[in-house]
């Protein structure tokens, strides 16, 4: 077992290495989040087989290699398809190859989130506790200074008898840690014209930049919004789940994010993502105009970085998007893509990645 281990951990290495030169081809493929765990995501490589022997049908012995065979089309055969590896990463360890593909800056976070992590040190000091912990010198101290008291002490034989009463234990002392946390709001159109297809592209464009934003902070949480004609706030699987219709007010969207940050986010403690995924049809170039003025007046101060993804739908004309980029062009604070497809994911990604901030 000791002889094989280096070849397969020499196997592992070379796994990751294919991952992470084609991670870039795989960004837009729903299979490779489809098997997400806790903290492990399980990549399929269809291009590595495992090392195994195959016995040689000649009788020469046995070797590794292709086999032969005379299979084609959809004939029946005895030959063994094409195997494929599914490799488990991290979280974090998908993070850095996204980095690395994609070229992504560090992420530079703001404020401190005001719930600290817990930490501490065995700064105290008490008189009870376990033996392993007890302090020497504040025992002895304590001893030398009752027996001076009491007149016990004989400076020609200078012996210090410690009793029960004088021994002194380290004690641990919490000490909070400030802990730069994240809180993502992730606002999704589900009006009649945003469909199955245009959903599945916010999903996978989401998990990516949650991996990103995640790897830069100790904690994160997530805002789930829909809206319509009204927004309101949903779990995680109903916004991916959801089926509506009718109109879009993207105004509701944005006040219902407005009173969540100033209720349980505030800004000055958190550092602030808004994702804003729709087809870019709003009700009114009025409803538009509010919007921007909201960005502009409430919710870009408050965030570290505004991102608005817009698919395309049939039948719509989308000119949201080149209402914002009227507005906030220049401003490093906002990142615009359009996403048609999933070839556009990665570029998408990257453009609202990009800022690192």
């Amino acid at each position: 077992m000791s002889r094989i281990q280096p070849d397969v951990n020499r196997f592992r290495q070379i796994v990751r290495g294919k991952v992470r030169e084609e991670l870039r081809k795989h960004l837009g493929r729903q299979e490779l989040i489809g098997r997400e765990g806790k903290r492990v995501v399980s990549i399929p490589i269809p291009h590595l087989e495992t090392p195994h022997f195959v016995h040689d049908p000649g009788g020469q012995g046995v070797g590794q290699g292709d086999g032969k065979g005379d299979g084609e089309g959809q004939k029946a055969g005895n030959e063994p398809g094409q195997h494929i590896l599914e490799a488990e990463f991290t979280i974090e360890e998908l993070a850095a190859m996204l980095g690395e593909a994609l070229e992504l800056p560090r992420i530079r976070p703001k404020g401190r989130d005001e719930l600290d992590s817990s930490g501490g040190q065995y700064s105290g000091i008490s008189n009870v506790g376990p033996e392993s912990l007890r302090h020497f010198r504040r025992s002895y101290r304590y001893a030398l200074r009752r027996m001076i008291i009491s007149g016990t002490y004989d400076p020609t034989r200078p012996r210090v008898i410690v009793d029960r009463a004088d021994r002194r234990y380290r004690a641990w002392k919490p000490k909070p840690k400030p802990s730069a946390n994240a809180v993502i709001l992730y606002v999704m159109d589900v009006s009649g014209s945003m469909g199955a297809d245009q959903k599945e592209l916010v999903r996978i464009e989401s998990f990516w930049l949650d991996t990103w934003i995640r790897s830069h902070y100790h904690g994160t949480r997530s805002v789930f919004i829909v809206h319509d004609a009204a927004a309101k706030e949903v779990d995680r699987e109903t916004f991916f789940r959801i089926r509506e219709s009718g109109g879009t007010v993207i105004s509701s969207a944005y006040e219902l994010c407005g009173r969540i940050m100033a209720e349980r986010y505030p800004p000055q403690d958190w550092n602030l993502y808004l994702f804003h995924f729709t087809d870019g049809e709003n009700y009114s170039r009025q409803d538009t105009e509010k919007c921007l003025e909201m960005l502009s007046g409430q919710l870009l101060p408050a965030v570290n970085l505004f991102g608005y993804g817009q698919v395309e739908s049939y039948g719509t004309s989308g000119d949201f998007h080149e209402a914002l980029q009227s507005r906030f062009a220049d401003d490093e604070r906002v990142a615009l893509s359009r996403i048609p497809d999933r070839d556009a994911i990665v570029d998408s990604i990257k453009t609202l990645l990009g800022r690192g901030r």
